[in-house]
């Protein structure tokens, strides 16, 4: 039986301590229980599994969504490389990497599910495991490239980290990437997933005009404000652990100009330029809520509030926010006749804000304007993500040519 070795991020602490003091059995004992198995066949492994667990702690501290990535990615090549290949995970060679990489692209269907499943639950105190949880969803196609890219990284960081402990001094994972034959150098025109102009319209609009009926929309009106006009990733605006967003971040230089204060990827702080427009739209939603018109410094209000209980908002509660405002779009797009529109909009997420507002500003606003507000660490990304001007020139120089 497949078992889950990682637990949560809030868990991650008592797991490892569990296996330092070898108490696992009475919180984890069905983990407990694979470890004394796994050990029969690699003698490394609880070992192995404790350096996995702190790994995973240096690195996914910052971010629930970090931890999640390296977490998913790791554990199912450290069952790979136990009950596969047999070895430490130390042990691997370049070619057993080509292995691992080949099961990735089509894993063993026994290791595979249709749905997302939860790896414990509790139970009067124990930490139980769902025997339907398994490290691979199910799909018809070959692993995506974004799939693939992701497994080379967690596993190159990995290496990187074990080499800095001197737990290993190899790390054939660059060379098996180089010279993977599943990866496809990207060299043709990428354009980031939009709104079309009529699509936010309906999103925008209805939003804004089923607010007198639906006075709750206001929230859902600022929301999609924030995402698209300021090009907020939806994980800027939600509560997390070591961050809160408040009104209080929203704060005017001694030239009446705003900003709002973010915590990005990375934790990292940047300031966040308001139009006139946004404003606007932050004025009303603020009084709809009834506090004054524009923030304060001492203000300690959530920036998306809850309609019940205290606090900010998840990024599930906001992303469920921005799909209402989807479907109202889709209903209203459907009466009008725009079928087309109403179809694409149902593979929409709240990210295509980020990339809406991003792509329609990139016409008139300056590239390191633009790069600093999104927050990319690098000018060249936002370059190449969202100038399209070089493409349409070499469209059109080479449009009129002859055969």
């Amino acid at each position: 039986m497949l078992v889950a070795l990682v637990d949560t991020l809030k868990q991650l602490r008592y797991q490892i301590a569990h296996l330092e003091d070898d108490t696992m059995q009475s919180e984890y004992p069905e983990l407990a229980t694979f470890i004394q198995q796994v050990g029969l066949i690699v003698a490394e492994s609880k070992q192995e599994l404790v350096f996995l667990y702190q790994f995973l702690y240096v690195y996914g501290r910052k971010s629930e969504a970090t931890y999640n990535r390296f977490r998913n990615e790791l554990e199912r090549f450290y069952l790979w490389s136990w009950l596969v290949a047999e070895k430490s995970v130390f042990e691997l060679k370049r070619e057993d990497i080509e292995a691992y990489v080949d099961f990735m692209v089509e894993p063993d269907k026994s290791w595979a599910m249709t749905s997302v499943q939860w790896r414990y639950k509790d139970e009067q105190g124990i930490r139980r495991l769902n025997e339907n949880w398994r490290p691979f969803m199910l799909k018809e196609s070959i692993a995506s490239q974004q799939t693939l890219a992701a497994m080379f990284t967690a596993l190159n960081v990995f290496y990187k980290f074990a080499i800095l402990e001197e737990k290993t001094f190899a790390n054939f994972v660059p060379v098996v990437k180089k010279n993977s034959p599943y990866l496809v150098v990207q060299s043709q025109i990428k354009i980031p997933d939009t709104l079309s102009d009529i699509q936010w319209e309906y999103v925008f609009g209805v939003t804004r005009d089923k607010c007198e009926q639906q006075p709750d929309l206001e929230r859902n009106l600022f929301t999609l404000a924030c995402l698209k006009g300021l090009y907020l990733r939806i994980s800027e605006l939600s509560e997390r652990p070591q961050w809160s967003p408040v009104m209080s971040h929203f704060w005017q230089d001694n030239d009446g100009f705003w900003f709002l204060r973010i915590m990005g990827k990375g934790n990292k702080l940047r300031d966040v330029t308001l139009s006139e427009d946004f404003v606007t739209y932050l004025k009303r939603y603020r009084l709809y809520r009834g506090l004054p018109a524009l923030p304060r410094v001492d203000e300690s209000d959530p920036l998306v509030h809850k309609i019940r209980g205290q606090g900010g908002m998840t990024v599930r509660q906001i992303r469920r926010l921005v799909q209402q405002s989807f479907d109202l779009a889709k209903k209203s797009l459907l009466d009008d006749g725009f079928t087309d529109d109403a179809e694409q909009l149902e593979s929409a997420t709240a990210h295509w804000l980020r990339h809406t507002g991003a792509t329609h500003d990139a016409q008139t606003r300056p590239l390191k304007h633009l790069s600093e507000d999104l927050g990319h660490a690098k000018i060249a990304t936002t370059d190449q993500i969202y100038i399209q001007t070089n493409i349409k020139e070499r469209a059109k120089s080479g449009f009129k040519r002859k055969i």
